[in-house]
């Protein structure tokens, strides 16, 4: 047995869990979310990202600065443009986020966030962290919150994944021991999960729910998806009227696909790498990705994005510009909700629903035997625009 090797692994193991320990003492400082309504200007941060994120960034910017004219007129909110997160600047730094671009983003209350391309083994990148883990965490953006709606077959779903903790929290920590030996490290704590779980309840409890799901595998990973099943049940007492129960991640990949069961569900809250496979599934059956977006929410900073990735290949293929902006799109619909621009809100998601997925008078194809991201963007703008869209979308679900 080598001795040294246990040695190293030991030590490396040691930082991470200093590490850890001292983010739990961070998180029990509390703080107060941000109340927008006292805020003037609201600073919304543009990061354009990698592959088609410039583009689908640019025409959602577009789409936005439209539909918020009288707010930027009148000085209450202000689009600002943050260039530098692509990978090149990025390789360029050895930094998931350069100093200057975080420092940009901190001056910011919100931000919308095209995708970015994340190194992975081989592709000839350095091995940088990802941008979206690294802004989760430098920015304490624990709440990553994805909605799935089709109200034809009667999803409405609103899934909570935690976002600064589990397999992604030390991703890039991982140790080869030797050659033949590689382990990477889970990390949960009980503030982490607290919050998110917490954030999830109330959410119920706001939009009138009476269900909300834990989603975990703690009948096998008894001691960190046990400790967010124990606290769940610590935090739902403090909701009688809600009801709740855990489902293991096996079976609820099945059951969202199981017409007789999914539209009971509405409310789940489940740790970080369970979240980003579920709510993969759960966008593919709205309509791909590429329709669906997410907030990543903190109490004092929140970045929104799309979920899909930088799709490279549409760039060197020449066909960016049909790039479909609707996860973005999405995103931003959230944003606006978020910073009190409720009305608004409704209307884009409204019409974002009519144009994906009834009406479709253009079609997005990513080549140039569909619509551009810049005609997608008149027709979604259009269709906000129509007088009667409230009774359109209602004729449309309805029918």
């Amino acid at each position: 047995m080598n001795t040294e090797l246990i040695q190293t692994a030991q030590n490396h193991f040691k930082t991470i869990i200093e590490e850890q320990l001292a983010r739990i003492e961070m998180m029990k400082i509390e703080t107060n979310w941000t109340d927008y309504s006292k805020v003037s200007p609201i600073i919304v941060g543009m990061l354009g990202g990698d592959g088609i994120g410039p583009t689908i960034s640019k025409e959602t910017k577009r789409v936005l600065e439209y539909l918020m004219a009288d707010a930027v007129s009148s000085g209450k909110v202000n689009f600002r443009t943050i260039d530098g997160l692509t990978i090149e600047n990025r390789a360029k730094h050895g930094k998931a986020i350069p100093d200057d671009v975080l420092e940009d983003i901190k001056k910011c209350h919100v931000t919308l966030k095209g995708p970015t391309h994340t190194p992975e083994q081989g592709d000839g990148w350095p091995n940088i962290e990802s941008a979206n883990v690294a802004m989760r965490k430098e920015l304490d953006l624990f709440a990553n919150v994805r909605p799935v709606r089709i109200p034809k077959l009667g999803i409405d779903w609103t899934f909570f994944r935690e976002n600064t903790e589990d397999l992604y929290a030390v991703g890039n920590q991982g140790i080869n021991v030797t050659e033949d030996l590689a382990i990477d490290f889970r990390v949960i704590t009980s503030q982490g999960s607290e919050r998110i779980i917490e954030a999830a309840f109330a959410h119920a409890e706001k939009m009138g729910n009476k269900n909300v799901t834990l989603v975990t595998k703690a009948n096998i990973v008894k001691t960190t998806d046990g400790k967010f099943l124990e606290i769940a049940s610590k935090v739902s007492k403090n909701y009688p009227d809600i009801h709740w129960e855990g489902w293991y991640i096996d079976i609820m990949t099945a059951k969202l696909i199981d017409e007789k069961r999914r539209s009971d569900f509405q409310v789940l809250v489940l740790p970080n790498l369970y979240g980003d496979i579920l709510t993969d599934e759960a966008a593919e059956i709205q309509g791909g990705v590429g329709t669906a977006g997410s907030a990543n929410l903190g109490k004092t900073y929140s970045m929104f994005e799309a979920i899909h990735g930088s799709a490279p290949r549409m760039v060197t293929e020449g066909r960016a510009q049909y790039a479909d902006p609707s996860s973005l799109l999405r995103a931003g619909a959230m944003l606006l909700e978020h910073i009190g621009f409720e009305e608004i809100s409704g209307k884009l998601h409204k019409a974002l629903d009519i144009c994906g997925q009834y009406e479709r008078k253009i079609v997005m194809t990513g080549r140039n035997s569909g619509a551009t991201s810049e005609e997608y963007g008149n027709y979604v703008m259009e269709t906000v625009e129509n007088s009667n869209i409230d009774c359109l979308w209602q004729n449309y679900v309805e029918a």
